[in-house]
């Protein structure tokens, strides 16, 4: 190609970068030489998935290659521009990653709370419209030329460990809540209305493309010595697929996620990104991913600089990724080495091929190629609009927990002539917007926000930062609380001590923060409500018992709105309806266990405890799904099934694999394979729930199953269902489940069979606010009896 030419390439290459850019335009053709007619892959006529096989048949083995990176370079004889792959979307356009940028036309993207704090709010509705106006602020932005189309969010990484640095990235700790977030999220980010599904999902059309990451069992980033680039995450089967796995089955298989990105480590000494069990079985084949799988950014350099993969050879290593399922690179080693590899016959071609032509299928469902006149006229004004800011504030809302409240809150800004205001997170901004965050469009921090409302604010930081290194600024908080009426501490950590690279080694808060919580406290006229900002969990039984400390209030990393969002709770123009999504364990549980363990049940030989709320039996700060409100809320059950005859047929055969308590009665049939049944009976239940307190507000019913008593290795119980209920003062509504009994009442046994045991189950309807049993909140219980029946010839 002659230079001319080249620049006009280029030129045309960057059109996007001012106005809603598609290749095959004809007059971009034109401009460039070219007859785009001669090109096959511009033909809309043709389904994707043929042009993309001529776009890739029209390149040579060096072309090809180029293509295979987060950055592909493009082919000018072709008319294909450079395409960056890598943007990010966690909770907001993020500055994460080359494939976004700010500047004076768009200053800024709304930032939303942090994943874990919306999860808190249990409202698939907010995630789904959480995720359709990033994707609207997302595609907004690709026409402005400041963003792509490809954005890889979520991070749907079970939370195993309390130290995990990146807790605050993900939905928690429950397989079943994970999962339910990613497929709203995905929804809300990918789904075209009208197009929800399709004969040929590969044909459906995508908003912006989403990446369920980082697959899987990895939640170690760097503790003790121990990093994600080198740590081989030994887990059992049965681990895998009842925790590790699940959230990303449902991702693709409920969610249709366009994108899988597989992780840095090692799982049972194989790199996940070169496992073809985990990447091409699974994903692709056992859960039908339509898409492309992509590495965590330079993990096949990670292969060879770490792990010395395949005796450290790169032709080695691209090859056993690619052969593995991996179809993109986020990095240059493919870009590198491909062909080399396919030259000493350590692959073939036709893998790149098969990766290639599941990458631009992708862009073409996006309208890349051809335009997508649903979304080429979004433009600046759609993004940090005021519906989309003030839904960031809606999600901090439904996501604050109200901890602790010995009738303080919520506070009468007319009573209180003087409010303190204390502690290093007061007046925080930056720290309110989390990891992976780009540019919010307008932070709001509580002292802004409570300085509107009351008549005089004094504020006194008190440490300097979280670390909190010294003493010397504890005297002018304590003065500041004791002159004021009422007194507002806010304390907790930020992504120094928890974020990507960054994993805690204790739960305790950092430096002086508890001393000054102890001494405000002490020296308050008036009550003392203490708001926490992290997102893993922290010892605070301190304050949990402190009568001198009347409230607690978590809420978490909660986005650009968060000062008006918290100071909506704290005065009373909101009632917290949140529920955590992690369990808070005290401090001494991270002395009983390494980091490093895998292993999610207990482990009696090491006097390892167990992990999360499923399996762990000791006592907490705060359980899972705990959470107080302004009002109260009672239950009645209003129907409910409690009963299941399984007939097994004459090629589903008992599963007896599963161990009971010595000398208890064994049903003839223990358990039959998940596999083997239809799985279409349901089990509908219809529970009331009563505001019978003098506040509207919003409750969250949380439906778990606890497997028979009998079986030994079982869950102590697992979420199988969940909403959030607006319930007026003196109102009742009804909530409704539908209960999938093979979903619901299937557990995992030690050979990883999924399977359904015969025996009594026991169904549990509660709040938050109690121990889950039957209590003041209404809780109850339901025996639920599954009776399998296989005639024995």
């Amino acid at each position: 190609m002659g230079k001319g030419r080249l620049v006009v390439f280029l030129l045309f290459s960057c059109l996007w970068l001012v106005s809603a850019f598609h290749v095959c335009d004809p007059e971009r053709y034109s401009q460039m030489g070219l007859d785009m007619s001669k090109f096959a892959f511009c033909d809309k006529s043709l389904p994707f998935n043929v042009r993309a096989k001529d776009l890739v048949n029209s390149m040579t083995l060096v072309e090809k290659a180029l293509q295979l990176g987060n950055q592909a370079g493009g082919v000018p004889r072709l008319g294909l521009p450079l395409y960056e792959w890598w943007s990010e979307a966690l909770h907001g356009v993020s500055k994460t990653g080359p494939g976004v940028f700010f500047n004076n036309t768009v200053p800024g993207a709304t930032n939303f709370p942090i994943v874990l704090l919306s999860t808190a709010s249990f409202n698939e509705t907010l995630w789904k419209t959480i995720g359709q106006v990033v994707s609207t602020e997302a595609r907004a932005m690709h026409n402005l030329g400041m963003a792509g189309l490809t954005f890889w969010s979520p991070n749907v990484n079970v939370i195993r460990d309390p130290r995990w640095g990146r807790i605050q990235e993900t939905p928690g700790e429950d397989p079943y809540t994970v999962g339910r977030y990613a497929v709203n999220f995905v929804r809300g980010l990918q789904d075209v209305e009208g197009h929800e599904t399709a004969d040929d999902p590969n044909s459906r059309p995508l908003k912006v493309s989403s990446c369920c990451k980082h697959y899987t069992a990895y939640d170690v980033d760097n503790w003790n010595g121990v990093d994600r680039f080198h740590f081989d995450a030994q887990v059992t089967e049965q681990d895998m697929v009842e925790t590790f796995l699940r959230p990303f089955e449902m991702c693709v298989k409920e969610g249709d996620v366009n994108s899988v990105m597989c992780s840095f480590n090692k799982i049972n000494g194989i790199p996940s990104c070169a496992d073809p069990k985990l990447l091409s079985q699974t994903i692709r084949g056992d859960w039908g991913l339509h898409g492309y799988i992509v590495s965590d950014c330079d993990s096949i350099e990670v292969m060879y600089d770490d792990n010395k993969w395949l005796n450290g050879v790169q032709e080695e290593q691209v090859a056993s990724a690619m052969k593995a399922g991996l179809d993109m690179d986020c990095g240059v080693y493919y870009q590198n080495w491909t062909v080399a590899s396919v030259e000493k016959g350590k692959m073939r071609e036709t893998d790149i091929d098969k990766a290639l032509i599941n990458n631009y299928v992708t862009l073409l469902r996006l309208g890349y190629f051809d335009g997508a006149p649903g979304y080429d006229s979004l433009g600046k004004d759609d993004v940090c609009s005021k519906d989309h800011i003030e839904l960031a504030r809606e999600a901090a809302r439904q996501g604050i927990v109200l901890l602790k409240n010995d009738n303080v809150l919520p506070l009468t800004p007319a009573k209180f002539d003087k409010i303190a205001l204390v502690g290093p997170h007061a007046n925080a901004t930056d720290a309110m917007t989390g990891n992976y965050a780009g540019i919010p469009c307008n932070s709001v921090s509580p002292l802004m926000a409570i300085s509107g409302i009351v008549k005089s604010v004094d504020y006194e930081v008190g440490c300097q930062d979280v670390s909190c290194n010294n003493d010397t600024m504890l005297f002018p908080a304590m003065e500041a609380a004791r002159k004021a009426d009422a007194t507002i501490i806010f304390v907790g950590i930020d992504n120094d001590y928890e974020s990507e690279g960054h994993d805690r080694y204790g739960l305790h808060l950092p430096g002086y923060q508890t001393q000054l919580i102890n001494q405000v406290a002490i020296a308050s006229s008036g009550p003392v409500v203490m708001v926490m900002m992290c997102a893993g969990g922290i010892d605070i039984s301190f304050a949990q018992n402190n009568p001198n400390i009347h409230a607690i209030v978590w809420a978490g990393y909660p986005g650009e709105q968060g000062g008006p969002a918290i100071a909506d709770v704290l005065f009373g123009d909101y009632n917290p309806g949140g529920r955590l999504p992690i369990t808070w364990y005290k401090a001494n549980y991270t002395d009983a266990v390494p980091m490093t363990s895998m292993q999610l049940r207990p482990n009696d030989e090491l006097g390892y405890p167990g992990r999360t709320y499923k399996f762990f039996n000791g006592s907490t700060v705060y359980p899972f799904g705990y959470g107080l409100s302004y009002t109260q809320f009672s239950y009645n059950l209003v129907s409910a099934k409690q009963s299941l005859l399984v007939k097994l047929g004459r090629l589903q055969h008992c599963h007896d694999d599963l161990d009971y308590v010595p000398d208890v009665f064994m049903p003839p049939c223990r358990s039959v394979l998940v596999d083997d049944m239809k799985c279409e009976d349901v089990v509908d239940m219809e529970v009331q729930v009563s505001n019978t307190g003098a506040r509207d507000g919003s409750d969250v019913v949380m439906v778990y199953s606890r497997p028979p008593t009998h079986i030994l290795g079982m869950p102590q119980k697992q979420v199988i269902g969940f909403q959030r209920v607006f319930v007026r003062a003196g109102e009742t509504e009804t909530a409704k489940f539908s209960l999938n009994a093979c979903k619901s009442f299937g557990v995992v046994d030690k050979a990883a069979y999924l399977v359904l045991p015969s025996g009594t189950h026991t169904i549990e309807v509660g709040s938050g606010s109690g121990s889950g049993s039957a209590s003041a909140d209404g809780s109850f219980t339901i025996p639920f009896s599954v009776d399998l029946q296989k005639e024995f010839v």
